[in-house]
């Protein structure tokens, strides 16, 4: 009779050979062992744990040893402030690791077999983060795993039902039918996309960038001003994917030729909702969307809070209470314009105001005041919601950009003529505002006495107060970027670290402005066409800081770094 075959030998790991060197276990009982995990689809370690085959204690004390990795014990560890998007539960439950934290460009991940090298490299790979070991007792980690996707799961199932059935909103049109998506070949890229704005709302980004290639779909998002990347994904899904966006933002599916504009409402509860802008636009490879998040409570953090020096302060807040005028903020794309504009006009927004504004489109809602979304293409622009404000006898007029001269030639009017007039340009700097304006078409004495003050503004990281330490530099570069010999006695200057509670040493953002107000010997300059470079002279020598003397300060309150004040002015 022939013999039943034998099974050939499981090739240990290194930790198991070291146990067996040892003697805590012999070869054959493990590869009986092994056997058996593998039939129950758990790691070999938990299986000796939770059969009592061996000690977590045992395994944990000798692999420290052997692999020269610190133990740690989980049960210090808050669950809640894990890092769980970083990895994907799959690859969590697969190799049985749990993310512990992140500090710079590393990821430590905690782990009961050190010498599992194949899962470090894995989550290496995913997550575009160096990883390092930490161990840990497996009874500990198995648990800790079991609590945390709990967690996960929990954050994310208390939002389905609201996740799957989301609302959306025209431009203009008010809050849409809500959408069922009850097709089950859609699930997957309906969950997908539910995770991607969880993630994004979590991580407190203000945008999400999906972008096809040749070869892959890459999402990205912009945190703090920053854009890092979220995902990549098979360009495959590319289509499905964005088809789905549209179809929640109300967007044409079959129209992938033009650039399009939508909005998303997403009720996280009865009581919070969170609007998504979007906007799609067709590249070589496929249909790019771009998502801003609209968070309305950016404009009630208080006007203390956003940056300003106390006489930069004084100036902006006495410009918007005069009775009528124009006050201009100008600055890029995400320099935080409009939150400048909003907190402004919630310090105005009195029962004895009638405050309208016109936006292209409302980004914050705010009750007591009068928004109108513009939309080009049924007739309602800037200057024709103008001309239909001054017709219901308002005080305060918020316009979202003056674009041409029609509407810069009525905002004027409208100043000249007993109203608050508040709106954005996109120049430069404040000095360059004032021939921006003459540039349009308007004369330089309409300028003169509509406008009472220009202010231009950008947005620096803020230093992470738990990492950040001090930095060297020689006194000769510190004069060359601008500062000057009395300010560099007794100055420190620090740097970005980075730990666990920060992003590569920074955390937030804080304004640095220019604020310049309209002075007579300013009105003279302007009345006699000066350029944009006599202006900003002139400005300097009444004592107006610009973007990177504003900046300059900052470095010196200990706010933010010289990188970041170099990154976002120009000198």
């Amino acid at each position: 009779m022939a013999t039943a075959p034998t099974k050939p030998d499981l090739p240990l790991s290194g930790l198991m050979r070291s146990l067996i060197r040892e003697g805590y276990l012999n070869e054959v009982d493990v590869q009986k062992y092994m056997q058996a995990a593998l039939t129950d689809k758990v790691p070999l370690i938990s299986y000796l744990v939770s059969k009592k085959l061996l000690d977590a204690q045992i395994i944990a004390n000798h692999a420290s040893l052997e692999f020269g990795v610190p133990l740690l014990d989980l049960d210090a560890i808050d669950l809640s402030t894990l890092p769980m998007t970083l990895v994907t539960p799959k690859l969590i439950e697969q190799h049985h690791v749990l993310p512990l934290f992140k500090r710079g460009n590393k990821l430590y991940i905690a782990t009961s077999d050190p010498a599992n090298t194949v899962a470090l490299n894995e989550i290496k790979f995913n997550t575009r983060l160096n990883t390092e070991a930490i161990l840990v007792e497996e009874n500990k980690l198995a648990k800790a795993i079991e609590k945390a996707l709990d967690a996960s799961d929990t954050s994310m199932s208390g939002l389905d039902d609201d996740l799957g059935n989301l609302e959306f909103a025209d431009e203009g049109e008010g809050d849409g039918d809500i959408l069922n998506t009850s097709d089950p070949d859609d699930a997957p890229i309906v969950k997908y996309v539910n995770k991607v704005l969880l993630d994004a709302i979590k991580k407190g980004v203000s945008d999400l960038h999906f972008e096809p290639y040749e070869k892959i779909f890459r999402i990205r998002f912009r945190g703090d001003g920053m854009l890092f990347e979220y995902d990549r994904k098979p360009l495959a899904i590319c289509g499905r994917l964005v088809s789905r966006i549209k179809v929640m933002s109300k967007l044409d599916i079959a129209e992938r030729r033009v650039p399009q504009d939508g909005r998303i409402k997403l009720k996280l509860s009865k009581t919070k909702a969170i609007d998504f802008r979007i906007n799609t636009c067709p590249t070589l490879f496929g249909e790019k969307v771009c998502m801003r998040i609209l968070d309305p409570s950016s404009a009630s953090i208080g006007i203390e809070k956003l940056g300003f020096e106390p006489v930069q302060q004084e100036l902006f807040v006495r410009a918007i209470n005069r009775p009528y005028g124009l006050v201009l903020v100008t600055g890029p794309t995400g320099s935080g314009k409009t939150v400048s504009l909003y907190t402004g006009l919630n310090m105005i927004n009195t029962i004895d105001r009638n405050i309208s504004t016109a936006e292209d489109p409302v980004e914050i809602t705010v009750e007591g005041i009068n928004q109108v979304n513009v939309n080009p293409k049924a007739g309602l622009t800037f200057a024709s919601a103008l001309k239909a404000f001054l017709r219901q006898d308002p005080d305060v007029i918020m316009i979202g950009e003056i674009r041409d001269i029609e509407t810069a030639s009525i905002a004027v009017k409208a100043a000249q003529t007993g109203h608050m007039v508040l709106s954005t340009l996109h120049t430069n700097d404040a000095p360059q505002t004032i021939n921006r304006l003459m540039q349009m078409g308007l004369e330089p004495f309409n300028i003169v006495a509509a406008v009472n003050l220009v202010m231009a503004q950008r947005l620096a990281r803020r230093l992470c107060n738990a990492c950040k330490a001090k930095a060297d530099y020689p006194d000769e570069f510190l004069l060359h970027f601008g500062f000057t010999p009395q300010q560099l006695e007794g100055l420190t200057i620090y740097k970005a670290v980075g730990c666990d509670q920060c992003n590569e040493g920074y955390k937030g953002r804080v304004g640095m402005y220019q604020v310049m107000p309209m002075t007579e010997r300013l009105k003279a300059l302007i009345l006699a066409k000066g350029n944009a470079m006599e202006i900003a002279a002139l400005s300097i020598e009444e004592g107006v800081n610009d973007l990177r003397r504003s900046g300059i300060l900052k470095i010196m309150q200990g706010i933010t770094t010289i990188e970041e004040v170099d990154r976002v002015t120009e000198e």
